[in-house]
């Protein structure tokens, strides 16, 4: 695993700050700044030979620092880095799903370490992955589960109080999507069965803890 590039997850951070103080406008300042940053970045990485992953998770964390620092909704903040990380990425092709589960990872990492919301950042991760997902022909339910995936990725390594709080995210439907949380008996990892506008159909599963998001 690389170091992280401090230098741009500052410049990230400053420029997030800057943005919101500038429009007031929480998730476009985020995706508008993320999207030129990160595309700057990435075109810079193919001269020393950094992965997008790499520049993904430094952008992202960058984000949620500035975000946490200006005291805004974290979902709102969430939302536009998803959205932002997602325009930014579009051309290089990089596999959106992944690209999604790992944003949601780094960043739900990040507002951990920084005392941020988690349930709300989650929410809006998956909001921005829902609606950025849709506009690159990929499901609404495949972009929820890889964001939740990630989500649960980064808390399975804080703790059981963070996992516990984003699976609190995941308690009402959003754009439609209704998704069960599996836990496997013998393993840390967390699997998605996908229920589309039909939360009654999991009610009846006594195995399952459903969640709907909103």
């Amino acid at each position: 695993m690389k170091t992280n590039d401090s230098k741009l997850i500052e410049k990230v951070k400053d420029g997030i700050v800057a943005a919101i103080e500038g429009t007031g406008n929480v998730v476009q300042a985020t995706l508008d700044t993320v999207t030129k940053i990160l595309a700057s970045a990435i075109k810079d990485a193919g001269i020393v030979s950094t992965s997008v992953t790499d520049v993904v998770a430094d952008v992202a964390s960058g984000a949620i620092r500035g975000a946490v620092k200006m005291g805004v909704d974290l979902g709102d903040a969430a939302k536009g880095i998803m959205l932002g990380v997602l325009s930014g990425t579009r051309e290089t092709g990089t596999a959106v799903l992944e690209t999604i589960r790992h944003t949601s990872q780094i960043a739900i990492r990040d507002t951990s370490a920084t005392g941020g919301d988690v349930q709300a950042a989650t929410t809006g991760l998956v909001v921005g992955a829902i609606e950025g997902a849709r506009k690159m022909g990929v499901s609404a339910e495949d972009a929820a589960a890889a964001a939740i995936d990630g989500a649960l990725r980064a808390a399975g390594q804080v703790g059981s109080t963070a996992v516990e709080t984003v699976r609190k995210a995941v308690t009402k439907p959003i754009h439609g999507v209704s998704i069960v949380l599996k836990e496997p008996e013998a393993a840390a990892a967390y699997s998605f069965k996908i229920l589309p506008k039909a939360p009654e159909l999991a009610a009846s599963n006594n195995s399952t803890r459903q969640g709907q998001l909103q």
